[in-house]
C-alpha cells in the first residue's frame, strides 16, 4: 500500500457532502493547514463548476440530456451535486435525496432499488438502493479527488475519516462502510458528527480552546442537520493535572431536521392555495418541496428580504393550467419553525406519541413529534445532565435566532441558569474539518474525545425452560458489548457455554439500548421491555461436520473503522463462526 500523503475528512451529510484534508508533513507536532476539497460537478447542461460542498442529491436523466452532463472525468453513474439537486425540484421523479437518511432505516430493503421512492418516471433498471445511492456519492467524490491529483495522492491511499450521525447504530455504520468499499474507497475509519463538530472547534481555537471550558463541565453538541437530529455530552475532567474529554451520551435516532421543516412549509403553501380553490397532485408536491426549501434558506439567511416567490410548475388542464406564484413571507417560515420545531416547553417534556389513524404511507420512518425542544428536554432528563455550554452544528441551526431559542428553553430547565455557546466558525465545514483534525490527533498530536460504543448491544438468548402450548418462549438479552467499548478492543463471555445450532438457518436478534449504560458484559436482562430495542436479525446457516448442537462462547470486537463483529466460539476446537450482519429484511419486532 503506497504511504498516505494527506488525512482526509469526509462529510457526508444528508443535504451536503463536504471534504477536508490536510498534507502529512514531516513536522507532526504542529496543526497542518487544514483545506476543503472544491469538487467539481455538473451545474448546467454543458456547465462543470467546482464548489466546496457537493449537494448530496442524485439525478437519473434521460438519454436526451445525459450527453449534456459530462464531468472531466469517465462516470457512467447518476449525475450528482449542485444540477441534480436544482434540476430534482423540477423533475422530482428523477431524484434521489436524502439517501444517508434511507440507509439508517429498518423499514425498506437498504440494499434493494427501492428510489427514487414511489417514482413512475424511471425504469425499474435505473433505480437504486439506498446502498448504492450513497456509494455513488462517494464515488464521484473520489473520482473528482483522483483527476485533481492528476493520478498521484490517489483517495483509496489516503487516511480517510468518514462521519456519521452519533445516533447510527451498528448495522447502519457497517452499511455505510460497505458504500465506501463500493465506491472503492475500502480503509476508512467511522466518526461521529458532533465529534467531528466539536473537533473542529478546538482547531479553531488552538491552545486557547482550554481557556473557554473547564474541568467539571458539561457540553452538549446539539447537531440538527438536513434528515436527522444529534445530542450528545461531552464531559471535561481533570485527570493527573491534564484536561480530558469524554464523551458521555448519545440520544437516540431522531429523523427529524431540515426536510421536516421543507414539508412543514411546503404543506403551508399547498394549504393556503387549497383554501383558493388551487390543486396539486403528488408530483407537483414533491416539486414544491424542494422549492420551499430554497426559499427557507434564503430568507432564514436574508431576513431583510421580508418574502420570496415560488413558482410551481403546472401539470396538464385538469389541474392546473400554467404555473403558480405565491409569495412566502420570512414572518410565516419564522412562526412554523419556533411553533413547530423549536416550542417552548418544560424540562420534563416528553415528545408526543403518535395517535390518530391507524393506517400511514409506507416510506422514511420520521418521528411523530417534530418538537426538537421537546427531543432534547427528554435526552437531558433521561441522562439527568444540566449543560454549562453548547456547541450548535448543522444546517438547521444557522439562524441565529434558532441557537438562541433554544439556549433560552435550555436556561429555563436549569433555573435561570444561562448555557453559554461555542461559536462554531466553521459552520457548514465544522463536520468535515473536525474529521481531518481527528486524523491528525490520532498520530498521537492534539486532543482525543474519549467515546467508545454509543449504546449497549445484546443477543436476544431463549429462555432454558419446558415448552407450554401457546405459550412463546421467553426470551432474555445477554449484553455482550457495553456502552463505551472503545475501538480497537475485543471481549468475550467464556466463562458461561451457550448452544449453537448448526446445519440449519438460524437467526440472531440484535438488540441495543441508548439508556442503559451500566449494564456490563454477560449482563443478562429478563424484563428489558421499552429499555431495549431491536435493531436487526443476523441470520445465517453455519456449517458444522457431524453435529446439530455444539457448545460454544461468544466474543465481540469493536473494531477500529468503527463497527461491530460477533463470533462464536467451539468449546471443543476453538473452532469460530463470524455472524455477520443481515439486513435484507425490514424487522418486525
Amino acid at each position: 500500500m503506497t504511504s498516505p500523503s494527506y488525512v482526509v475528512g469526509i462529510d457526508l451529510g444528508t443535504s451536503n457532502t463536504v471534504v477536508a484534508y490536510a498534507a502529512l508533513g514531516e513536522n507532526r507536532d504542529e496543526a497542518p493547514d487544514f483545506r476543503i476539497f472544491d469538487i467539481p460537478q455538473v451545474s448546467g447542461l454543458g456547465v462543470v463548476e467546482a464548489s466546496g460542498v457537493l449537494p448530496s442529491f442524485l439525478y437519473l436523466p434521460e438519454a436526451s440530456e445525459a450527453s449534456e452532463m459530462r464531468l472531466p472525468w469517465e462516470d457512467k453513474g447518476p449525475v450528482v451535486g449542485m444540477y441534480a439537486r436544482d434540476r430534482g425540484a423540477e423533475v422530482p421523479g428523477r431524484q434521489i435525496a436524502s439517501s444517508k437518511s434511507w440507509l439508517c432505516t429498518d423499514l425498506v430493503d437498504r440494499e434493494g432499488p427501492v428510489l427514487p421512492w414511489e417514482s413512475q418516471d424511471v425504469t425499474p433498471e435505473q433505480r437504486l438502493s439506498p446502498l448504492a445511492a450513497s456509494a455513488a456519492i462517494l464515488r464521484h467524490v473520489r473520482s473528482a479527488w483522483n483527476h485533481h491529483f492528476g493520478g498521484e495522492n490517489l483517495l483509496e491511499d489516503q487516511e480517510i475519516f468518514l462521519t456519521v450521525p452519533a445516533s447510527f447504530d451498528a448495522v447502519a455504520r457497517e452499511l455505510t462502510v460497505r458504500a465506501a468499499r463500493e465506491a472503492g474507497l475500502p480503509r476508512l475509519v467511522l466518526l461521529e458528527e458532533p465529534q467531528a463538530a466539536f473537533y473542529a472547534w478546538i482547531a479553531s481555537r488552538k491552545e486557547t480552546w482550554r481557556e473557554e471550558v473547564k474541568p467539571g463541565d458539561s457540553l452538549l453538541v446539539c447537531d440538527v442537520g438536513g434528515g436527522t437530529s444529534d445530542f450528545s455530552l461531552i464531559r471535561v475532567q481533570d485527570r493527573e493535572g491534564n484536561m480530558e474529554l469524554e464523551r458521555i451520551a448519545v440520544g437516540r435516532h431522531l429523523l427529524v431536521g431540515g426536510d421536516n421543516m421543507d414539508l412543514a412549509l411546503a404543506y403551508h403553501v399547498a394549504a393556503g392555495l387549497a383554501a383558493k380553490n388551487r390543486a396539486f397532485d403528488s408530483w407537483q408536491m414533491r416539486g414544491l418541496i424542494q422549492r420551499c426549501r430554497q426559499v427557507k434558506e434564503n430568507l432564514l439567511a436574508h431576513p431583510e428580504r421580508e418574502s420570496v416567490s415560488v413558482v410551481i410548475a403546472g401539470r396538464g388542464s385538469g389541474l392546473i393550467g400554467g404555473s403558480i406564484k405565491v409569495e412566502v413571507r420570512y414572518e410565516e417560515i419564522r412562526n412554523l419553525l419556533m411553533g413547530g420545531f423549536f416550542p417552548e416547553c418544560g424540562g420534563d417534556s416528553s415528545p408526543m406519541q403518535p395517535s390518530g389513524s391507524g393506517l400511514s404511507e409506507f416510506g422514511l420512518g420520521y418521528e411523530a413529534d417534530p418538537a426538537i425542544t421537546r427531543h432534547l428536554a427528554a435526552f437531558l432528563a433521561q441522562t439527568h445532565a444540566r449543560p454549562t455550554a453548547v456547541l450548535f452544528n448543522g444546517g438547521a441551526m444557522k439562524p441565529a435566532m434558532l441557537r438562541s431559542r433554544v439556549r433560552d428553553i435550555m436556561a429555563s430547565w436549569q433555573g435561570g441558569e444561562g448555557v453559554r455557546e461555542l461559536v462554531n466558525e466553521a459552520g457548514d465545514q465544522a463536520v468535515a474539518l473536525g474529521a481531518a483534525y481527528y486524523g491528525w490527533a490520532r498520530k498521537g498530536q492534539g486532543i482525543r474525545i474519549r467515546s467508545g460504543l454509543n449504546r449497549s448491544y445484546y443477543i436476544g438468548v431463549a429462555a432454558s425452560m419446558p415448552a407450554v402450548p401457546g405459550i412463546p418462549m421467553p426470551k432474555k438479552a445477554l449484553c455482550i458489548a457495553p456502552f463505551g467499548m472503545e475501538e480497537g478492543t475485543e471481549a468475550s463471555l467464556k466463562e458461561k457455554t451457550y448452544m449453537l445450532s448448526v446445519g440449519l438457518p438460524v437467526s440472531f436478534e440484535l438488540l441495543a439500548s441508548s439508556t442503559r449504560r451500566e449494564d456490563g458484559l454477560g449482563q443478562m436482562v429478563e424484563d428489558w421491555q421499552g429499555e431495549i430495542q431491536p435493531v436487526a436479525r443476523i441470520e445465517t446457516r453455519l456449517e458444522a461436520e457431524g453435529e446439530s448442537r455444539i457448545p460454544v462462547t461468544l466474543a465481540v470486537r469493536a473494531t477500529e473503522v468503527g463497527t461491530l463483529e460477533f463470533f462464536c466460539v467451539s468449546t471443543k476446537d476453538e473452532k469460530t463462526w463470524d455472524l455477520a450482519f443481515q439486513v435484507r429484511e425490514a424487522k418486525t419486532a
